[in-house]
């Protein structure tokens, strides 16, 4: 089955170099993960402040900038993986550098026929 790992903290609670080492943490894992072929993706996400939220009511498109909701803790981040229950789930995703600081929710994925086939990202060129 698959899992949406969605990583939340306080965007503003690291350090430049937190944030490197929290990145080069999270690329280990991702490696392992792969290596044991249980990884999907993987992505931190640019701040909120880079946020575009879009809603539709009766009809018409309502975009705001920043986030739908304020809230002490930001979506940051994702890990997507391959796991065989929500045990090994929970197992990965208390080794993802900001569950030490943040918290890491744990999504079931519904995998509905008919979808594309994700490929894998390749560099340009």
């Amino acid at each position: 089955m698959k899992y949406m790992l969605l990583i939340y903290g306080d965007e503003q609670a690291l350090t430049e170099t937190e944030r490197r080492d929290c990145y080069a943490e999270s690329t280990q894992l991702a490696r392992q993960l792969e290596e044991a072929g249980k990884y999907i993706s993987a992505n931190p996400l640019m701040p909120t402040s880079m946020a575009t939220s879009v809603r539709v009511r009766q009809g018409r498109q309502l975009v705001t900038d920043g986030p739908f909701a304020e809230t002490r803790e930001q979506l940051g981040g994702y890990f997507l993986i391959e796991a065989a229950d929500l045990d090994e789930a929970i197992h990965v995703a208390a080794r993802i550098p900001m569950a030490k600081k943040g918290t890491v929710e744990l999504r079931p994925v519904i995998e509905l026929p008919g979808l594309p086939k994700t490929g894998m990202c390749q560099e340009p060129g």
